[in-house]
């Protein structure tokens, strides 16, 4: 069962995607009458969110929506829905998958305990059936169990987690670096050995700050760049 906190927080997640940027969040006192909650447990939620980046507050004035959001997950990236957004049409590739178990460092990085195995999975990305992205995905299998290769290939990762295990992401951690493609990954890309690629590490985490996935992207050159944005406090 969810606790207070966290029910409150998805509750907030649903009323901030009927809002508009810039719309005013209903006072503290007010949301404490309309979830039956502590002062203590709505300002833990909105501080939760104002770090995640959905809500800004100005002092003596009130809490803000930052940015209509309408994926549960702020500023996230997803290759299917970007992909959509853009005109052309997903699709994954699923390489390889196995169930073994992790590395030292895997299961460091998850937090499993001594026997724990992961699912970890290589998946070539498309848009309009040119290759864009090679990824290698980790996940902890006793969170997972009864994701199989030909679920992924017909279901994005992150509606498999939201829909058949009621889990969101509710935070990811990504670090860009410039890197080169070889092997078979250059092979699968299309492109030749050395070539430049965007290498993307990124961890999911949700809303308990679990990690649930662990992924590597090697991205062509030629096809993605990183933009971002931000408000200066």
């Amino acid at each position: 069962m969810a606790s207070k906190y966290s029910d409150l927080i998805t509750k907030l997640i649903d009323q901030i995607n009927t809002m508009e940027k810039g719309d005013k969040l209903p006072s503290e006192r007010q949301l404490c009458k309309d979830f039956g909650v502590s002062r203590t447990t709505v300002r833990n939620a909105i501080g939760y969110l104002v770090n995640s980046g959905m809500l800004y507050q100005i002092q003596g004035k009130g809490t803000f929506i930052r940015e209509q959001n309408s994926e549960n997950l702020s500023n996230y990236y997803s290759f299917t829905e970007q992909t959509k957004k853009n005109g052309k049409s997903p699709k994954s590739l699923v390489l390889d998958f196995v169930i073994k178990l992790p590395s030292k460092k895997l299961r460091e990085i998850f937090d499993l305990k001594e026997g724990e195995k992961i699912i970890q999975f290589e998946r070539l990305r498309l848009a309009d059936d040119l290759p864009m992205m090679y990824e290698t995905t980790s996940i902890p299998y006793p969170r997972f169990e009864g994701i199989s290769k030909e679920l992924l290939e017909v279901k994005a990762l992150y509606d498999i987690m939201n829909e058949d295990f009621k889990t969101k992401i509710y935070q990811v951690k990504e670090r860009f670096s410039v890197s080169s493609l070889t092997g078979n990954k250059a092979k699968a890309l299309k492109q030749n050995d050395q070539s430049p690629s965007l290498k993307i590490v990124r961890k999911s985490y949700d809303l308990e700050n679990k990690l649930i996935e662990y992924t590597i992207s090697q991205a062509r050159a030629d096809m993605f760049y990183y933009e971002t944005s931000y408000w200066p406090n």
